[in-house]
């Protein structure tokens, strides 16, 4: 009997709908902002992405559903960050620096996802893998 394979896709889905939540939440009511928000946030997903990965499977995602995860949910936020770049384009003009600022915003997310991801805690014996 083969282990059934984890639906990624619904782990992406769900990194994606928690980071425009927490982003919503924490930026308009608590009034947290600007690259700190950004890495609460991500770190936040993250984490979360990790333990309910480990909680339903019982185990790390192996190496391929890390990538697979990572790279749906990079791609999923990458879309969003776009269209939100666009409408940021639209209303005022951002110089280079502005548009790296941006870029190093979205890339707190896929990037503090793959290191949550690959993160294989403890073993049985108490020690860190």
């Amino acid at each position: 009997m083969s282990i059934p394979s984890p639906l990624l896709g619904h782990y992406a889905l769900g990194g994606i709908l928690a980071s425009i939540l927490l982003n919503l939440l924490l930026r308009t009511f608590v009034k947290v902002g600007g690259l700190f928000a950004s890495l609460l946030i991500a770190g936040l997903v993250a984490a979360g992405l990790a333990l309910v990965f480990a909680w339903r499977n019982r185990r790390a995602p192996r190496p391929e559903e890390r990538r697979s995860i990572v790279l749906r949910y990079g791609l999923g936020l990458g879309v969003l960050y776009l269209g939100l770049l666009a409408m940021m384009e639209h209303e005022y003009a951002h110089g280079p620096v502005g548009l790296l600022l941006f870029g190093l915003h979205y890339a707190c997310y896929p990037a503090l996802a793959w290191v949550a991801l690959g993160w294989r805690g403890r073993n049985d014996a108490g020690q860190v893998q």
